[in-house]
């Protein structure tokens, strides 16, 4: 189930940059579950992984990789390749090896990514053996089943295609994710894959894809959980006739809002599909001291299973989010000055139920699938938004039957 209109959108090419799949049948036979991503050599890369301690053994091979000037992505579905010890890692140097036999390159200019079920084996020699078939299938035009490929629970692929124009030439940007269940921002907690033709040495392209990251997948939750290996990765195939995006430019900052836009728009995908999810809620703290202080409000709402169920259930609970707000750890707060709505219905003000709220208003709200709750703090003049859905049922059964 997900909220909203969710269609998969028309992807342009991207020049340099060539995508092929294949199924290796590691949970399931049905589908593709193998992605190659293939660069033009003069190709610069950036990426962010997940903080979890217990980072999978792809995530360790691939931030050592990324200094190697890549020039390949391996990435599988089905298996995460976590919490294997030392046989998950050399099973990711492995699929890397043999990757990087078969297009004549090296082992380390391949990085590798898996997503799925932790703790078991990753089955190598299924990998390898399709390997061949995903790469005589490499195209420009494979990003619908390149989203496909790297679902797991997921119900339906996300991407996302921009053109922006930079001294009247054209620069493509495009992005897919997957992202479900386990979804607690600390980094980037899915996999996404954005590539481009701009050209943009590596080190401004990694300034440009954390900040993006910062204020998209970072502001974004479904149950609180934090993955072992989530990544989010740029490629920048340097194929365009525009000129090179450097440092301080007005270039720059047209590039860095147009790939801010599409994190922005794969975060929202990835909320719109939470796991059970029937609505999309933005939790927009306002008036705060500063903007650590409005994530730590909106996060702490954004993960209140009591806020989430009461959403489920379109119930107007308002005393829940004020709950929330008050152990957010906010200092010193003056509950006077607080204000609480829910779309344009104030719930709460001058420290409790506001005079002229009404059960009927609170529930012509509750009965939508997409709600806004904005909280003003009285505080100071710092905004930040938090995406996140709500606890259904569903959630619960995907999650207790995940491995069978």
């Amino acid at each position: 189930m997900a909220v909203g209109q969710c269609n998969f959108p028309d992807m342009l090419d991207v020049p340099g940059i060539m995508l092929g799949t294949a199924c290796a049948g590691i949970k399931q036979t049905v589908k593709d579950d193998i992605l190659v991503i293939q660069m033009a050599e003069q190709s610069t890369c950036a990426a962010v992984f997940t903080q979890n301690a217990f980072c999978a053994a792809p995530v360790h091979v691939a931030k050592a990789n990324l200094t190697h000037e890549p020039r390949w992505l391996l990435i599988n579905s089905g298996n995460a390749n976590a919490g294997t010890g030392e046989q998950g890692m050399q099973d990711a140097l492995l699929t890397c090896a043999e990757l990087a036999r078969i297009v004549g390159g090296g082992a380390k200019q391949v990085l590798p990514f898996s997503t799925g079920v932790i703790g078991q084996p990753l089955p190598v020699a299924k990998i390898k053996a399709v390997l061949p078939e995903a790469i005589r299938n490499l195209s420009l035009n494979n990003w619908d089943k390149a989203a496909r490929a790297i679902m797991t629970t997921d119900t339906f692929p996300k991407g996302i295609s921009k053109v922006i124009t930079i001294a009247g030439r054209s620069i493509t940007i495009n992005g897919i994710s997957k992202g479900a269940g386990m979804i607690q921002p600390n980094m980037a907690t899915m996999l996404g894959f954005i590539a481009t033709d701009a050209k943009i040495n590596q080190a401004l392209l990694q300034i440009c894809l954390t900040l993006a990251v910062e204020q998209s997948f970072n502001r974004i939750t479904v149950d609180g959980d934090t993955s072992t290996n989530d990544a989010c990765v740029v490629m920048a195939s340097g194929c365009s006739t525009a000129p090179e995006i450097t440092a301080g430019s007005e270039h720059y900052a047209i590039f860095a809002d147009a790939l801010m836009s599409v994190c922005k728009q794969l975060a929202e995908a990835i909320v719109r599909d939470g796991e059970g999810a029937t609505k999309l809620m933005r939790i927009v703290v306002k008036e705060a001291l500063h903007d650590e202080e409005a994530v730590r409000v909106g996060k702490t709402i954004a993960h209140s299973p009591l806020v989430k169920t009461a959403f489920f259930a379109s119930d107007p609970n308002w005393g829940r989010i004020l709950a929330a707000v008050g152990r957010s750890g906010v200092e010193s707060m003056i509950l006077e000055n607080v204000q609480i709505f829910l779309d344009d219905v104030c719930i709460v003000r001058n420290g409790g139920r506001a005079d002229d709220y009404t059960e009927e208003a609170g529930q012509r709200v509750m009965d939508r699938d997409e709600i806004t709750v904005t909280v003003k703090l009285g505080r100071g003049k710092a905004s930040q938004e938090v995406l996140t859905c709500d606890f259904s049922y569903d959630y619960v059964k995907i999650n207790a039957e995940y491995r069978t």
